[in-house]
């Protein structure tokens, strides 16, 4: 188990284990500000990707992507939508496919411009600029930090994956697997041995239960015992 991350130890895979959740935090701000690119040289905002199994809580994305735009990109020119808070540099993610802009759920790019004037918000993604509307603003969401579910498919420089025992009901095997080969160069697990355990011990799919049988049963005016269960 590693507590530092050092240049002359550079290796593409660490483990940290901290135990309590607010120090977790607090390894995660001072990780993406400063100790990895600082010995790595990447990139704070466009190469590392915070990555975490749940949206509550402290290491939820929602609680992540507060404190890291607080961090990484402090006092620029913003934009306040009700409970929301853009900023120019801010990383943001499209949350649904927009056909006439030709951007698609899970894009990620970088809010480029605020125009109060004319109500748009522009965000770059790789080489192109695509310009928002203020009442087109829930399509997207502040991405420092994304659920290990929306990264799939994704690859990024610097992966940290955030492992907490709270997330209990997501630890498994597959979701480590593909937080860890979401990283193409550096991977941080940070959290506790338990949480880690729990996840490489636990290799059955979640389930999901509907009342598939028991309405299809009473359609047929038949008893239908057990929910379905569907992978």
């Amino acid at each position: 188990i590693l507590k530092e991350i050092e240049k002359k130890d550079i290796t593409d895979f660490y483990f940290i284990q901290e135990e309590e959740p607010e120090k977790n935090l607090n390894q995660i701000l001072t990780l993406c500000s400063e100790r990895i690119p600082k010995h790595f040289g990447f990139h704070s905002i466009r190469d590392i990707q915070v990555l975490t199994p749940m949206h509550k809580g402290l290491a939820g994305t929602a609680n992540l992507n507060l404190e890291l735009q607080k961090e990484l990109n402090p006092g620029a020119e913003e934009l306040v939508r009700g409970s929301r808070t853009f900023r120019i540099r801010d990383k943001v993610m499209q949350i649904r496919n927009n056909y006439d802009k030709e951007v698609y759920n899970g894009d990620i790019g970088r809010v480029k411009n605020i125009d109060t004037e004319n109500q748009l918000l522009t965000v770059t993604y790789e080489d192109r600029d695509v310009p928002y509307d203020f009442s087109e603003l829930d399509e997207l969401v502040l991405a420092y930090a994304v659920s290990v579910h929306k990264s799939q498919g994704s690859e990024y420089p610097a992966v940290i994956l955030a492992l907490l025992p709270q997330h209990y009901i997501l630890l498994q095997r597959n979701l480590i697997y593909t937080g860890v080969t979401r990283g193409r160069k550096l991977v941080v697990l940070i959290g506790t041995a338990k949480a880690l355990s729990m996840g490489i011990h636990n290799n059955k799919p979640q389930l999901r239960y509907t009342y598939l049988r028991e309405r299809l049963a009473q359609a047929a005016g038949v008893d239908g015992s057990k929910p379905t269960a569907r992978s």
